[in-house]
């Protein structure tokens, strides 16, 4: 298995000889405005630009697996970039219908047991805040990649820490977790995604699994910076199972 970081919660999978590509954010630096009623309101966003070419961020894709549908996840340059025949994988048949009113032909909705050519997905649960957000932030899941011949892989998707993830790291106990880290939060309602302490209850909450902590310093909303975790991870010595990769890097498994 390969995961390759490209930019906010954007990641490239190859996993039992497929490639997927999981919440596409391709646009340019700066093309939507920011979001409102969060800090940086002077910068548009993506924040950064791309680490490589939408095509080679895009061709040879398999399957797009989409764990929600917010901007920063789905965007409009995904939308045109992306071929409309290609396998689109989505949370609930709400999703499906935009999907497919966006021209897109091949969409499928996640069950907990999922398959294409081997590889088993599971949809699990996650929570996009705490308290009265939640509603406005509406749903979202992750998804886990399970085959014979790879390591198992859980992508949390932009929630916080709670007790459906507790449950789902029990129940799967799986070798690679990744997880929405920047504590992206608007002026009120507190966090939306993992901060650094929820990030340790992960941790905390696995004994072998190796973590990979992205969606960080890409769009307006982010609170907590790759530099302020690594320090935090160093300080409380959890950074030999916590990888923090910079936009472009990947990691082989």
């Amino acid at each position: 298995m390969k995961v390759t970081h490209i930019r906010n919660a954007t990641l490239i999978v190859d996993y039992a000889d497929k490639k997927f590509l999981i919440d596409p954010f391709l646009a340019p630096k700066g093309t939507y405005p920011p979001f409102p009623n969060a800090a940086r309101q002077d910068q548009n966003n993506p924040l950064v630009e791309l680490p490589m070419t939408v095509e080679a961020i895009t061709q040879y894709v398999d399957a797009v697996i989409l764990t929600h549908l917010h901007l920063d996840h789905f965007d409009d340059a995904a939308k045109n970039v992306l071929p409309k025949h290609i396998k689109m994988f989505v949370q609930n048949h709400a999703d499906a219908d935009h999907v497919e009113k966006a021209g897109f032909t091949n969409v499928e909705v996640l069950q907990q047991d999922t398959i294409l050519d081997g590889i088993r997905m599971i949809k699990t649960p996650g929570e996009h805040g705490r308290g009265e957000i939640l509603e406005r932030m509406g749903q979202v899941c992750g998804v886990i990649l399970q085959h014979s011949t790879e390591p198992s892989l859980y992508v949390a998707g932009d929630t916080v820490w709670y007790e459906a993830v507790k449950r789902t790291l029990a129940a799967h106990k799986p070798d690679i977790i990744v997880v929405n880290g920047g504590d992206n939060q608007l002026n009120e309602g507190g966090s939306l995604v993992m901060g650094k302490e929820d990030i340790a209850q992960v941790y905390q909450a696995t004994t072998d699994s190796t973590l990979v902590v992205v969606h960080m310093e890409a769009v307006n909303h982010w609170v907590l910076s790759r530099e302020e975790l690594r320090h935090f991870l160093k300080s409380s010595g959890m950074i030999t199972r916590v990888l923090v990769p910079d936009d472009g890097e990947c990691y082989t498994f």
